[in-house]
């Protein structure tokens, strides 16, 4: 006897082959032994179906997701038929759509591959609680999909705690959430060692900068921000000169270890500028080198060889401009008389430095920041 359905199912699927060969061996009898438990009546393990080819197809015509988001669910197996596809997706763009964030932010990432009962809700409503709106959340998401990325339990609650355990007040934590959500997936050890590197620096929790300083932090490793501040000691720079640039402009310390030097001997070697007076404007330093300072002073020197600007000109103003303003007041101002200043800016004329000799007055003499 056999007790159960599946037992009464497979003893009359075993007869049932007998028979069929009028009292001979059965198919299955005749397999060797090994073999039958290949047999598909034997797996434990149901058969999958095959995805349906036009389910990806579906998914971008009916929920507006990119091809790319679409197939990727398709291929992990999450949806396999076009019925199912609005039961399973739909649900979770009207809950991102409730947070602002639109379908399109949703492309490359794979929030929509998560549990929207078991892992989305839960750790929303979690950073909502600190947070207190959905604006930090609708700010970071589109592009930062941190919140969604980490384990609740398992990473968010225990960071939040240790930062609670550190003193940092609820109104500071909600910055700093807003600001860099990656906190929210550190280790409580490595947020630990944020804080007491911080105070090595002299920077204390009542230091207006304390949160933005804290959030640079987040992205790089313990060690490698005392390498790098190490880095801007070796051109001549003293801690304290780095430490007051890096409460002005965090990102100093996320460069890379080339980028520093490569920042450092442009300004000192090829603009001729005193490192100690680069460092008190940190914001030069914070400007991409190939798309921001290079075109500006390629403008700068063809305008100077024309005669158009005074070879002893400031640096320090058309280099902190914006991009816009900039363009406006030394592009578009003499791109007729000096067809050059387009080419320069575009990088067809290559700017290696301003003392040529046909430079009557070297900029190094006035190029005090």
């Amino acid at each position: 006897m056999f007790p159960s359905t599946g037992g009464r199912r497979l003893a009359l699927l075993i007869r049932g082959t007998t028979a069929a060969v009028d009292g001979g061996t059965s198919p299955i009898q005749s397999q060797p032994h090994t073999a039958r438990f290949l047999h598909p009546y034997y797996s434990t393990v149901p058969l999958a179906r095959s995805p349906d080819p036009d389910a990806a197809s579906y998914l971008v015509a009916s929920c507006g997701l990119s091809l790319a988001t679409a197939a990727a669910l398709v291929a992990r197996g999450r949806i396999r038929l076009t019925a199912n596809a609005d039961a399973i997706i739909r649900p979770k763009l009207e809950f991102f759509d409730s947070l602002g964030v639109g379908v399109t932010a949703l492309t490359q990432t794979n929030h929509l591959l998560r549990s929207l009962d078991n892992h989305l809700v839960p750790c929303i409503n979690f950073i909502r609680g600190i947070i207190g709106t959905d604006a930090g959340i609708r700010m970071r998401s589109p592009t930062y999909p941190t919140p969604f990325r980490f384990d609740l339990e398992k990473h968010m609650r225990p960071a939040v705690e240790t930062l609670r355990c550190h003193g940092l007040s609820e109104e500071a934590i909600s910055k700093l959430l807003i600001k860099e959500m990656g906190v929210l997936g550190l280790a409580p050890d490595r947020i630990a060692g944020i804080f007491e590197d911080l105070d090595a620096l002299g920077l204390p929790m009542t230091d207006s900068c304390f949160v933005k300083c804290f959030s640079s932090m987040c992205n790089f490793k313990r060690g490698t921000g005392w390498r790098r501040l190490a880095l801007y000691q070796s051109f001549g720079l003293s801690q304290s000169q780095v430490v007051g640039a890096f409460r002005s402009q965090p990102p100093l310390l996320e460069l890379s270890d080339e980028m520093i030097r490569r920042k450092l001997l442009f300004f000192r070697d090829k603009l001729k500028i005193a490192l100690s007076q680069v460092i008190a404007w940190p914001k030069l330093l914070s400007l991409s080198l190939e798309k921001n300072i290079l075109p500006k002073c390629a403008v700068l020197n063809v305008l100077m060889r024309e005669g158009k600007i005074r070879g002893d000109i400031s640096l320090y103003s058309p280099l902190r401009a914006s991009i816009k303003d900039f363009f406006r007041s030394y592009v578009e101002k003499y791109e007729k008389d000096v067809p050059d200043v387009v080419r320069a800016y575009e990088g067809k004329i290559k700017f290696k430095g301003f003392l040529d000799d046909d430079i009557e007055v070297p900029l190094a003499k006035a190029s005090v920041i």
